[in-house]
């Protein structure tokens, strides 16, 4: 029986979502090349005990596929992104969205163009919310 989906999934996890996401089902050797390919090239074992693991967890399934397996994302790139941002806030920010966005804004990676597209992005809910 899966274990309930673990809303932050670790670093080679996240990047083996990404892998699966983007690529749909795969089998480990394509998840390992693909990953290699990234620069993380890891041992065959290696990727097998995480997507593993991964089963367990609920982030992936496995479905027997000729002498091999092949690997699916079962958890949705939204859900995963919304868990690990919450679990962010709630960590760093004491749960403020505002301080988070506050933190955001004053940082040196939001450029002009970028700031005014959250402001037009911000109003636009606003008016929805109404």
């Amino acid at each position: 029986m899966a274990k309930k989906l673990n809303r932050t999934p670790a670093e080679l996890e996240l990047k083996i979502l990404k892998v699966s996401w983007r690529n749909g089902p795969l089998r480990v050797r394509d998840v390992r090349q693909q990953l290699a390919d990234q620069g993380r090239d890891l041992a065959h074992t290696t990727i097998v005990n995480t997507l593993n693991n991964m089963v367990d967890k609920g982030f992936v399934k496995r479905t027997p596929y000729r002498n091999a397996y092949i690997f699916e994302a079962r958890a949705k790139e939204e859900d995963v992104s919304k868990g690990m941002l919450s679990e962010f806030v709630n960590r760093v920010f004491d749960g403020s969205a505002v301080s988070l966005l506050l933190n955001l804004i004053d940082s040196e990676q939001v450029d002009s163009k970028e700031y005014a597209e959250l402001r037009r992005l911000i109003n636009k809910r606003a008016k929805e919310k109404k």
